[in-house]
């Protein structure tokens, strides 16, 4: 066990002591999540030792394209992001709300009461920090409290991982998001690889955070660890992969509902859905009702949905959405605009992920970009009405 530390405090954590990172949130009754290789990518899944954390891989991304390979290094975190999000561990793909079973002449209701074992996340990113955040604001704000997420959600202890490597399709910079964890952590780590050291700079962001950094192997860190982990982290935000101009960004799509930019991407959209079941923001779902043949039993089930399929607007007479262009426009216009109205903030925190999993490469950053070079163009002299 090291010396106290106070919230704030960065101090020094080498990479071997991981394990007992782990342990000790494992002590305290947490189950651990985090980043681990599955399937040909970076995961969040259960771990149970540092061991099964991405030592030595890293991502390359591109718009509709993911390659997983291994680094010359053996960086601990050295990846972007997956298609995982951490949304998956508190807003389920699927849930059961209730089940009613016969009970004579009437039914007997049931609800889900039982407690779930308190989560903690290792290895969440600044824009995903700023995911969960946006997802607290939609599910546990305002008059209606989603009692699921809020049992799932209470007490998660998170360690963050800032990003001192920016993946190709990032532009968290551009949103404000990131490379950095500012806030809603209990522990921030940063990965310092240079100059033949290999270590991490931990800092505290809550009074749990510092009792459980006291109990790892620890020193301060010096003038020249603490400046090596700032200029990581500046050279992260100068090298984003993408970017997107955000001025004025909610306007901008509400003048130009009928662009024809619209209908060009939706000669390219498949409706697939893979941009809002990878986004860490979208919470959209529906409720599927079902019995079984004796008429004894029902349940209520709660699944995610998606804006891109026909089910999802429609009304009696047929969808309000009818066209990928119509879908595509209000997926993006919501994202960037009407979130602002509904919930004060972009529903973006720019991961990238809806970049990188869209099988015909469609890039939101380049969508927007392409409609605001329209606006500029036709503001520009000689180009206007005469």
């Amino acid at each position: 066990m090291g010396p106290s530390v106070q919230t704030n405090d960065q101090v020094v954590v080498e990479p071997q002591h991981l394990q007992q990172l782990v342990e000790a949130l494992a002590r305290r009754g947490y189950r651990v999540i985090g980043p681990t290789v599955r399937d040909g990518a970076v995961l969040y899944d259960e771990i149970a030792s540092a061991a099964d954390l991405p030592v030595g891989w890293m991502d390359e991304q591109q718009a509709g394209a993911y390659r997983l390979k291994k680094r010359p290094d053996a960086a601990i975190f050295g990846y972007a992001v997956g298609p995982h999000a951490w949304k998956r561990f508190l807003h389920p793909p699927v849930v059961q709300v209730w089940q009613a079973r016969r009970n004579g002449k009437g039914f007997e209701g049931t609800h889900q009461s039982q407690e779930p074992t308190p989560l903690a996340f290792l290895g969440v990113r600044p824009c995903d920090l700023h995911a969960i955040a946006i997802q607290d604001k939609v599910f546990l704000q305002g008059p209606y409290v989603d009692p699921g997420y809020r049992r799932r959600r209470e007490d998660v202890f998170i360690v963050a991982v800032n990003c001192s490597q920016a993946g190709g399709t990032c532009f968290c910079a551009s949103m404000g998001t990131g490379p950095k964890a500012t806030s809603g952590f209990d522990l921030a780590l940063t990965e310092v690889r240079e100059a033949g050291r290999h270590s991490l700079i931990v800092e505290a962001g809550s009074p749990r955070g510092s009792e459980l950094l006291a109990e790892l192997p620890h020193r301060p860190a010096r003038d020249e660890e603490r400046e090596a982990a700032a200029r990581s982290l500046d050279e992260t935000a100068t090298h984003m992969g993408r970017s997107l101009e955000t001025r004025d960004l909610p306007t901008l799509l509400y003048r130009n509902l009928e662009h024809p930019r619209w209908d060009q991407v939706a000669e390219r959209c498949l409706t697939c859905g893979n941009c809002t079941l990878v986004c860490p923001t979208c919470f959209c779902a529906t409720v599927e009702d079902v019995t079984d043949l004796t008429g004894k039993q029902a349940e209520r089930w709660r699944r995610w949905d998606s804006c891109f399929t026909m089910d999802f607007s429609y009304i009696h007479g047929g969808s309000v959405r009818y066209s990928a262009a119509a879908r595509y426009r209000h997926w993006l216009t919501h994202k960037l605009g009407t979130w602002f109205d509904q919930f004060g903030m972009a529903g973006c925190v720019g991961c990238g992920r809806c970049i990188t999993w869209c099988p015909a490469a469609i890039d939101i950053t380049e969508e927007v970009r392409a409609i605001r070079d329209t606006e500029q163009k036709r503001e520009e002299p000689g180009n206007g009405d005469a």
